[in-house]
């Protein structure tokens, strides 16, 4: 009677509303797959257990919230966030660590995430992660990971102290806290300025050392970290200078990783290769040998990486040779037309013009390569996407001004190609396909039959271009209209009786430039003269415009400084007409 006495005596008194509480949760979880527990009676008797004084009923409260989180991670309110906030700054371990899973849990909702900071969560959080306890670790590392998925977040966490701890737990010998506390990092790289305040907490030499694991997941966390943080030049300029052995890690996890780690490790070579320095390391530490054959894979995304990376080795001029003496030519060229990737079409297309604009010698082999039957293929495709048209045009503009391709551009039918592209939605595309037809003109009397032959046609041909142009009536970017009176201009030096004739006795042409020539007389009326522009700073300061037309130095011109170069322009061109037989 004494020992049941004791026994009773050692046991927690609880209040009456704790029994009723217990009570009722031990029906509700009877139908739990029923019940919503964030909200009413439910919630109600779960608080009362968070909040009491009695630890058996406080590691209830936390497991309960635990396991109904598994199932349940809809949006919830303060209400409910309340207990578990509470039960996370519990003195007991085990109570924090079954509250942490259930913010983990909770976390995966954009929502919830974003009220977890902003009910205070990050503090309690970090504390646990401080623990030596590798369960709590576990928990609330896991939590930040996914709180760090929202934006909003991020900034809050950046300045909350936790990026010292995380990355000294990227470290952990338990593989799962490391999983969690990369996946943390990665979460934080995706602004410049996280990834600053990552790398001066020390990030970098601990996700190269992660290269070392062989868990594929930390491979994974870590490589996409390093291609994040190589976005940036300062970035690349920081691994370069003290990570030596980073791109022959890479260049192993390629050839041996997991087709998820190989992507993202090439991902990780190309940013690294939009400087020179890597360029040709990544090439001398043979990087082509690992990654040209990967462009015959039947996995797409391998496809587009490695065409995303081949783009960025092929601008160094250093490197044109190594990549052409691979005979990787012909299966970039293949994948012009059979890559089901825009991406990819994009990719080898920009890799392609860089190959030719870096040869300085024979170009036999491209002109042998059936790179202009691909091409005509993408432009005369209805399907071809306006940013794969985007690129070929831009690399025709590159084939056009070298002296043995240009020929092959104009007998391959590109002319009645690239007209109805001049009124493309894309200024970039329009001007390229503008740049590309002016430079024909300026080849004179070799190309003069083939742009006599589309004066009308297609869609109008080249007299319904220029005459749109040069009509005064209608506002055009400056740039543009710059171009259409250079073409005429080259035309009408073209010593081509035919091509003259064309353009002198077009209704519209020539009176159109008179109308230009004589603007600058009646500056006074700007009203008249901006209304025949549509200037647009940022597309004057394209670079896109590949021919001699377009100098650079013109971005600094002010709006008259413009005008009146395209109205000497235009003056120009009429005293020429004055002066033509023919």
């Amino acid at each position: 009677m004494g020992d049941d006495q004791s026994n009773h005596e050692e046991e927690p008194l609880l209040s009456d509303d704790e029994r009723h509480a217990i009570s009722m949760l031990v029906d509700l979880f009877e139908r739990r797959a029923s019940v919503n527990f964030y909200e009413g009676e439910p919630l109600k008797a779960l608080s009362t257990l968070a909040y009491s004084d009695v630890y058996p009923l406080q590691i209830s409260a936390a497991t309960a919230f635990s396991e109904i989180s598994e199932r349940d991670t809809r949006p919830v309110s303060r209400e409910a966030l309340e207990p578990i906030l509470h039960l996370l700054q519990a003195k007991h371990i085990n109570v924090q660590h079954g509250a942490s899973a259930a913010l983990g849990n909770l976390a995966v909702n954009m929502e919830n995430k974003l009220l977890i900071v902003r009910m205070g969560g990050l503090k309690p959080l970090i504390r646990q992660m401080l623990s030596p306890n590798i369960d709590a670790q576990i928990n609330s590392v896991g939590c930040i990971t996914n709180l760090a998925t929202a934006e909003e977040n991020k900034m809050h966490i950046a300045n909350s102290g936790a990026l010292l701890p995380l990355t000294h737990l990227a470290r952990s010998s338990d593989v799962r806290v490391q999983r969690n506390a990369a996946g943390a990092l990665l979460n934080m790289t995706h602004s410049a300025e996280h990834r600053q305040q990552l790398i001066r907490a020390g990030v970098v030499p601990v996700l190269v050392g992660l290269l070392g694991s062989e868990d594929s997941e930390l491979q994974y966390y870590a490589t996409t970290a390093l291609s994040n943080i190589a976005v940036d030049a300062s970035g690349r300029r920081l691994l370069w200078e003290t990570q030596p052995v980073l791109v022959e890690a890479l260049l192993r996890f390629v050839e041996t990783s997991t087709i998820k780690v190989q992507c993202q490790a090439i991902l990780t070579l190309r940013n690294l290769a939009s400087d020179d320095q890597y360029q040709t390391l990544i090439v001398g530490k043979g990087g082509l040998d690992v990654l040209l054959p990967l462009l015959q894979s039947a996995y797409e995304p391998l496809v587009i990486s490695v065409s995303a990376c081949l783009r960025n080795l092929s601008i160094h001029p250093h490197n044109e040779e190594p990549i052409l003496s691979s005979g990787v030519l012909p299966s970039l060229v293949a994948l012009i037309t059979q890559s089901g990737s825009e991406e990819a079409q994009c990719h080898v297309v920009s890799a392609l013009r860089n190959l030719v604009a870096n040869n300085e010698t024979d170009k036999t082999e491209f002109a042998e390569s059936g790179i202009f039957e691909q091409m005509r293929a993408v432009l005369a495709d209805p399907n071809t996407s306006e940013a794969v048209l985007g690129e070929a045009v831009a690399t025709l503009s590159v084939f056009v001004l070298d002296d043995a391709l240009w020929v092959h551009v104009l007998e391959g039918g590109f002319l009645e190609l690239l007209i109805p592209l001049t009124r493309a939605d894309s200024y970039e595309l329009q001007c390229n396909a503008c740049a590309v037809i002016s430079t024909f003109a300026s080849k004179g009397a070799e190309a003069s039959d083939r742009l006599v032959a589309v004066w009308d046609k297609p869609d109008g041909g080249l007299q319904s271009y220029l005459a749109s142009f040069l009509a005064v009536d209608v506002g055009l970017e400056p740039m543009l209209r710059s171009v259409a009176l250079w073409t005429v201009s080259l035309m009408l030096e073209s010593d081509s009786p035919a091509l003259i004739r064309l353009v002198v006795s077009h209704p519209s042409i020539v009176p159109s430039i008179e109308k230009i020539a004589s603007m600058g007389a009646a500056a006074s009326d700007a009203d008249a003269r901006n209304s025949a522009y549509t200037v647009a700073d940022a597309q004057r300061n394209s670079q896109a415009y590949a021919s001699d037309t377009y100098d650079p130095e013109d971005a600094d011109e002010n709006d008259d400084d413009v005008y009146n170069r395209i109205e000497a322009l235009a003056q120009d061109i009429v005293s020429l007409v004055h002066t033509l037989e023919f």
